[in-house]
């Protein structure tokens, strides 16, 4: 039967003390709700609709590359109501998965289950076992198991309130129940709210069997309400990340000082020491070492290289066999070739370096193209920046520039010249030859230091 899901996210998020809705909150270098849209596109559905809140537009503004159906609920009347917003542009003939913006990290394997007790006519409800149930509603089963209802934590009596068996909210149905039940949910309840829990009692009544899907782990279904819980979601995210790392071959020094907010793939013999964060889509290849508190933005490391501590990289292309940092800096556009060394305090911008290269120490490499076998001294400069325009600096292969350079752009270094130390290049600067600019040393043999007077 084809698929279709419902993502409720029309919370205002008010204990979050934020002007953000409560499912833009990032969580791992995604919104909330883009882990659970994540998580249900896994299922290959026909549809993912998105209920959104009155005046939440800056949701779908913000989130407006996802492939879902945005559906608007102007009044914010309970779960029941904001899933019939979205159960009018779904048929009679799917199935319906109801997910929850604020619970980010539910697995795709968890809601396979659900969906498949659906398809055999059953109502698949999610639920969780946990050791403070406190605001969750409960799960209330007869003497053979089955459930019967849920009631919610606000109107649980002292008996209700001592279950641990707690409803997430995320259920399945086929559409044709689910239609049929919504219709009959009443707003009988000290919130006046509409609740979409009140379809399993429904169920129940029609003699449809209610099947309780117990969740994995309790941070699965966790719900994401305040500032505290956002740092708990972030500490599991971070520790799967790790375990499956870890599961792939991949040495990290501590697993529980890693960040990973995006995607990071690694190839085979990796590691990683403490307190790196990788944002973005990130690429290792084999035995590349990356050390202590390095941060990498979507940038392409190959193999056998080595980044070391305190370099940020960001949006560039590394090649093989690369030394970088200590304190290096790598600006996007930027591409280091094969063999190539950036020492400490390096930054390098929009530029390029061919194989064999090295600039070692205390460098700024912005707008260049650095060909294959260059030295660049400590203390170079490529002057690129005329205050509106940036220029290029090219330097040909094989040529040296001594130490402490500025080199203003727009200007070229031919292959295998040498600039000498100290130099202010403004011309061109020809192929095999010494080129130079300094003023004349002087001594004043008579100077005497000046003294402080006694």
């Amino acid at each position: 039967m084809p698929l279709s899901v419902i993502i409720l996210a029309a919370g205002q998020g008010k204990r979050m003390h934020s002007d953000l809705p409560k499912v833009l909150q990032p969580l791992g270098g995604m919104t909330l709700l883009e882990h659970v849209v994540h998580a249900a596109a896994a299922l290959k559905p026909a549809h993912i609709h998105v209920v959104y809140g009155h005046g939440g537009d800056q949701v779908p503004a913000t989130l407006g590359h996802l492939h879902v159906h945005w559906v608007q609920q102007s009044e914010q009347l309970g779960t029941g109501h904001a899933a019939m917003q979205a159960m009018q542009h779904i048929s009679d003939d799917h199935v319906v998965l109801v997910l929850y913006g604020d619970v980010p990290l539910v697995r795709s394997t968890t809601l396979q289950k659900l969906t498949d007790s659906a398809a055999h006519g059953e109502l698949a409800v999610l639920t969780a076992l946990v050791a403070d149930p406190s605001g969750y509603g409960r799960m209330l089963r007869d003497a053979e198991g089955q459930v019967q209802r849920i009631v919610e934590h606000k109107d649980a009596g002292a008996a209700e309130r001592r279950i641990t068996e707690i409803n997430t909210g995320l259920m399945a149905c086929k559409a044709s129940l689910l239609h049929r039940w919504l219709k009959e949910v009443r707003n009988h309840n000290t919130q006046k709210e509409y609740y979409l829990t009140d379809v399993v009692a429904m169920a129940v009544t029609e003699g449809v069997l209610v099947h309780g899907v117990t969740a994995a782990e309790e941070s699965e279904v966790a719900g994401v309400n305040d500032r505290k819980q956002l740092a708990a979601a972030e500490a599991t995210l971070r520790q799967r990340i790790a375990d499956a790392l870890m599961q792939q071959g991949v040495t990290l020094r501590d697993a529980a000082r890693i960040d990973v907010r995006g995607q990071l793939s690694c190839g085979r013999d990796v590691v990683i020491d403490v307190n790196c964060v990788f944002e973005g889509e990130v690429k290792l290849g084999s035995r590349v070492h990356i050390g202590p508190n390095t941060v990498i933005r979507d940038c392409e490391i190959g193999d056998d290289s080595e980044v070391f501590a305190h370099s940020v990289l960001d949006g560039a292309r590394i090649g093989a066999r690369v030394r970088i940092g200590p304190f290096a800096r790598i600006r996007p556009e930027s591409e280091l070739g094969d063999e190539t060394h950036v020492g400490n305090f390096v930054e390098v911008k929009q530029s390029r370096l061919g194989k064999h290269s090295k600039a070692n120490h205390l460098t700024y490499l912005g707008d260049a193209e650095i060909g294959s076998e260059v030295n660049v001294g400590a203390g170079t400069i490529t002057c690129n920046y005329d205050g509106v325009n940036k220029h290029r600096t090219v330097i040909g292969d094989g040529a040296f520039i001594g130490s402490n350079t500025a080199l203003v752009a727009p200007v070229t270094v031919g292959a295998g010249a040498t600039i000498g130390a100290g130099s202010v290049i403004t011309r061109d600067a020809p192929a095999e030859a010494l080129t130079l600019e300094r003023a004349e040393q002087k001594t004043v043999k008579d100077w005497k230091r000046p003294q402080k007077k006694s």
